[in-house]
């Protein structure tokens, strides 16, 4: 089976025009507990690499190591960690949106490329691209930085709140987690607007 590369499509026209390109992605829109991650990377005009791809496509070892490697090869980059109160407050949608914006205007890029997410209240050219992190270098780059920050956030959490399996499951809302839910109740870094931690809650409060 051939490799899975970002055929990078949208980064070569701006390029070509001497644009620059930021990629954005999110990691942790599902999970019941932790943050949401958001990333956003610049790299330089004509940057190509191959092993660079959607994080979800990748194994945990690559994932790490292509994350010192964007790093170290991009000219910005920038991640921000949205915590659960503000999820709950604004809803997951509008919380990932937010940080985009952020992340947006702190780059000051010519093209922004998201994830299947529309960024309308931004000035600059703005393209949500349905499975961008497959499609866009700059978004499978993004992908990668947001997704090891949280996991590696995820693992930090499973020592200070042991029994959830935070370090495998990294908050989704998998068998174990639930169970562990309805044993140990909800912790400080649960999403209480989230249908199955909302439930518990309310449960609670019958009583």
């Amino acid at each position: 089976m051939p490799k899975k590369i970002c055929p990078n499509t949208y980064e070569h026209e701006a390029w070509a025009a001497g644009r620059n390109v930021l990629g954005m992605d999110e990691a942790g829109r599902g999970p019941l507990a932790g943050p949401l991650s958001v990333a956003g990377v610049i790299f330089p005009i004509g940057y190509e690499n191959p092993e660079i791809y959607d994080s979800k496509a990748l194994s945990e070892k690559k994932r790490e190591a292509l994350y010192d490697t964007i790093l170290e090869d991009a000219l910005w980059a920038m991640v921000i960690e949205v915590r659960e109160a503000d999820i709950d407050h604004y809803n997951i949608y509008r919380a990932d949106q937010l940080a985009m914006e952020e992340i947006a205007r702190a780059a000051k890029a010519d093209v922004i490329l998201s994830d299947a997410m529309p960024l309308p209240d931004l000035d600059q050219k703005t393209i949500d691209l349905i499975k961008g992190d497959q499609k866009s270098i700059s978004i499978a780059a993004a992908s990668i930085l947001a997704k090891v920050t949280r996991d590696r956030i995820m693992k930090a959490y499973d020592a200070i709140y042991p029994g959830y399996g935070f370090a495998r499951n990294k908050g989704y809302g998998t068998k174990e987690h639930l169970a562990a839910i309805e044993k140990l109740g909800i912790t400080p870094i649960h999403r209480r607007s989230f249908a199955p931690v909302m439930y518990h809650q309310t449960k609670l409060d019958l009583f």
